[in-house]
């Protein structure tokens, strides 16, 4: 059975781990309300702007040739594929990173006739991939730390969007945790290029200054745009949320252990002091 000493030491190091654990929690949380209000904020215009591609599109319908050889709509056998892998920036936070992780190595497996590339969003994912996978396009650690900028959304996709018309890469799918709420994310694999345009429903009744297929031409690379910095948001938001979730079980497990420490110190105490009154009441007993 440990020492008094022994036991003291011990509650006091999961004193001071809870005391951590609750401080992310906090900082967890105070970040997450930025990340979920700038997801929310994005998720409109992503839908928005989903529909105005369907309504032009079904208007430029006519000029299905010009649409047809758009540099993004290009569809070829995938034997490159660009993947990119989206992970966060530090640890702690449950299964988050665990899970795209696995999920990007099943893909891997399920394409075994194409040569996956991987750009790796996050330095989790980069630490992992760095020495088990021989392809690595990009990486991109450190991303995750601060707010999500805009700016580097764009570079991304400008990037993938150029090796993809350059025929460098027959397809480019992206993996990432989507942000449902805080106590639940959702593990999406998205192919966003070739572009799909969207289908069905009627057609706007929409008066356009410019024939639809150049509003086409603009409007692609901006949807391809959206996808990644939405991704990014999305991803952003699920990590706070799963950390906040881990750390707030952390802290709970450390309160039990510090019960169950506690009732055993106060058992060890006890017999001690038991054990003491014994050998007292041996002693004057054994004198008279």
């Amino acid at each position: 059975m440990p020492s008094l000493i022994d036991l003291r030491r011990r509650i006091r190091s999961v004193k001071n781990t809870q005391q951590i654990t609750k401080a992310m929690k906090m900082v967890s949380a105070a970040r997450l309300r930025r990340a979920q209000d700038r997801v929310i904020a994005a998720r409109p215009y992503a839908g928005m702007l989903e529909r105005v591609l369907r309504n032009v599109a079904a208007a430029a319908s006519g000029e299905s040739e010009a649409i047809a050889n758009h540099p993004l709509l290009a569809r070829r056998d995938e034997k490159r594929i660009l993947l990119l892998v989206t992970t966060g920036d530090r640890g702690l936070a449950g299964a988050f990173n665990a899970n795209v992780i696995r999920s990007a190595q099943r893909f891997i497996s399920d394409h075994p006739d194409a040569e996956v590339t991987l750009e790796l969003l996050g330095r989790k994912g980069r630490d992992f991939f760095r020495r088990r996978h021989p392809h690595i396009a990009n990486e991109y650690p450190g991303i995750f730390l601060r707010t999500v900028e805009y700016q580097k959304a764009l570079d991304i996709s400008r990037d993938v969007a150029e090796r993809f018309t350059n025929s460098d890469y027959d397809a480019v799918y992206v993996i990432a945790n989507y942000f449902k709420s805080v106590v639940a994310s959702e593990l999406v694999q998205r192919k966003i290029l070739p572009i799909d345009l969207p289908s069905g429903g009627a057609a706007a009744d929409y008066i356009f200054e410019q024939r639809p297929e150049e509003l086409l031409q603009t409007l692609l690379p901006r949807y391809v745009e959206l996808e990644v910095y939405r991704t990014m948001l999305e991803s952003a938001a699920a990590e706070h949320a799963a950390r906040m979730t881990a750390m707030e079980a952390a802290t709970s497990n450390a309160a039990e252990m510090i019960d169950k420490y506690t009732l055993n110190l106060n058992r060890v105490r006890q017999a001690s002091i038991t054990r003491e009154i014994i050998e007292i009441v041996s002693g004057a007993a054994a004198l008279e």
